[in-house]
């Protein structure tokens, strides 16, 4: 089995009153593709936030790389080599395609010149290097979403979590971008996803973690998930599991 790379602990996010998690606890192998589903409203989007240090967790702990990273701040859990998208993209608008991703290029690179390197590299990974002087406001929304990903990958990070990156894509989209996620696991990069899609879920996913109302209600490979009478009833309701 595959050595461990992230470790969420008996995780709660209390926003008052209200627990948005509720004793959530998941590990993350080194070079799989876990997926995080669940209905609209169940806490995934939290998850990730208390992942990559978004939000503190009001208990329990996040373990990246051997190291306890609850409370953490984004930019040093980033330095540390982790990198994530968001559900609503928002790239700098009046920048080029290539500044966008030049800007997260300089986390690593020392120059300039090692930053429009990497980005460039990461452009042709992408499949917009030919968009690179398109002034970013200028894209499509299948192309934005990409170049969300473009981003997160300048950073060079160890582990990439994905937030609905396939959300309103068209069917060529979707297909153009599972490629690119399983060429980005073929790179060594572990990824992390939430997603709707269930034929990308299923297609691309080694494992998944189901979370309803804020707590986890299984895990296992995609073929378990699609058995679990739990997942049925959270997603389509007790008349139709019975």
């Amino acid at each position: 089995m595959s050595e461990s790379l992230l470790q969420v602990k008996n995780a709660y996010k209390f926003f008052g009153g209200l627990a948005a998690v509720t004793d959530v606890s998941f590990e993350i192998r080194k070079g799989e593709i876990l997926a995080l589903i669940g209905p609209n409203g169940a806490g995934k989007t939290t998850v990730f936030n208390v992942v990559n240090g978004f939000y503190k967790p009001s208990r329990g702990e996040v373990w990246f790389k051997g190291r306890n990273i609850s409370g953490l701040k984004p930019h040093k859990i980033c330095r540390m080599g982790m990198a994530r998208t968001f559900q609503v993209v928002k790239p700098l608008q009046r920048m080029s395609v290539l500044d966008n991703v030049v800007a997260s290029a300089f986390l690593r690179a020392e120059s300039r010149e090692k930053a429009v390197e990497i980005a460039e590299e990461t452009l042709k990974f992408t499949g917009l290097y030919e968009d690179r002087d398109v002034i970013s406001k200028g894209l499509p929304l299948g192309k934005r979403k990409r170049l969300e990903i473009a981003r997160a990958l300048a950073t060079q990070p160890e582990l990439l979590l994905l937030d609905e990156s396939f959300a309103g894509l068209n069917p060529a989209e979707l297909d153009e971008s599972i490629g690119i996620i399983r060429r980005i696991k073929e790179r060594g990069i572990t990824i992390f996803i939430i997603e709707h899609h269930m034929k990308v879920i299923m297609a691309i996913s080694d494992r998944i973690v189901v979370i309803n109302y804020g707590q986890k209600i299984a895990e296992g490979s995609p073929e378990e998930i699609q058995a679990n009478p739990a997942v049925v009833e959270a997603y389509l309701g007790e008349d139709h599991h019975a």
